[in-house]
């Protein structure tokens, strides 16, 4: 039996850490373009008041290896919207 997968599969996502617990998913994606454009909405979408003063910082990833495989890369840190941008853009 042949499976067709991807070579490459073309993964990307936003991940919360946290101070005081574990790290949260909040977007995935298949660009990092579209991660970026779509993970402020969802930060909003997804926490509470409480929960997003305990976010450090936002981590956008990349899967690498194959699809049953693989594993998560650290690519860059995201900025984490501040209570202004959040007002601004409500």
């Amino acid at each position: 039996m042949f499976y067709q997968t991807e070579a490459k599969p073309q993964c990307w996502r936003a991940v919360a850490i946290f101070d005081d617990r574990s790290d949260q998913l909040i977007y995935l994606n298949r660009s990092s373009t579209q991660v970026r454009a779509g993970f402020r909405a969802a930060f909003l979408e997804l926490l509470d008041d409480e929960e997003r003063e305990h976010v450090q910082s936002i981590s956008l990833q990349r899967w690498h290896g194959a699809p049953d495989s693989g594993r998560w890369v650290h690519q860059t840190n995201l900025a984490v919207p501040s209570h202004e941008k959040i007002a601004q853009a409500a």
